[in-house]
């Protein structure tokens, strides 16, 4: 977890929502579509799960992540085993602080293993990685301001590229951050969300999907 400006680089807590077992999916052409979810069925694979650290369920056609204690992550993943992804979703505060992070994930392994995208309700972003537990930003030392994020309660498309060692975050359209990586080829995607200091982080996902980047 990071903190606006500020760097924190220490593991947090963690909490993970499974989604069941791995989807492997033929490998899709540059552009295609390897897999979307508007959330409009309760039923398409992600966890329905509550207890005192997060909540996360589908909600009036949305897919809620609700995390309820401080310092804490909660990943969610629908059970794919994908390589080089362009992975999209609508995301917004419905609650908590503008103190917070929520994004999308790729090539995640476990829940100690991941890429991740993030940005905040106050207006920063970045790019990084959790390898065996140790959270560490691949942009900078700390989470960057960007003019290109709607802050408080308001709606961002989000875009995380996955492209062979390359990693790219799109926020409503522009390019905010880059960085190369290339711990892992290939992974699960997903989303997430975080708290620092205060509880009460809830943001509330739409429209997700994966598709073949048209370069790769």
């Amino acid at each position: 977890m990071f903190e606006g400006g500020r760097a924190r680089i220490a593991l947090l807590g963690m909490a993970i929502l499974f989604a069941g077992c791995s989807i492997i999916r033929p490998q899709a052409g540059p552009g295609q579509v390897i897999y979307q979810d508007d959330f409009s069925r309760a039923t398409s694979g992600w966890d329905r799960y509550q207890d005192p650290t997060y909540s996360a369920d589908y909600q009036d056609g949305l897919y809620r992540i609700h995390v309820l204690t401080p310092n804490t992550d909660a990943l969610a993943i629908p059970g794919l085993q994908v390589s080089d992804a362009q992975i999209e979703v609508d995301a917004r505060k419905a609650g908590g602080s503008d103190n917070n992070v929520f994004g999308l994930l790729c090539r995640y392994q476990d829940w100690r293993n991941f890429y991740f995208f993030y940005i905040s309700s106050d207006g920063y972003t970045g790019i990084g990685v959790s390898k065996e537990g140790r959270k560490q930003l691949l942009t900078d030392d700390s989470l960057l301001p960007s003019v290109a994020v709607v802050q408080a309660d308001g709606s961002n498309h989000l875009r995380a590229d996955c492209d062979g060692h390359a990693l790219r975050l799109f926020v409503n359209g522009e390019l905010v951050a880059e960085a190369q990586a290339a711990e892992w080829a290939t992974g699960d995607v997903g989303l997430i969300a975080g708290t620092y200091d205060l509880p009460g982080t809830e943001i509330l996902f739409d429209n997700f999907s994966v598709v073949r980047p048209d370069d790769s």
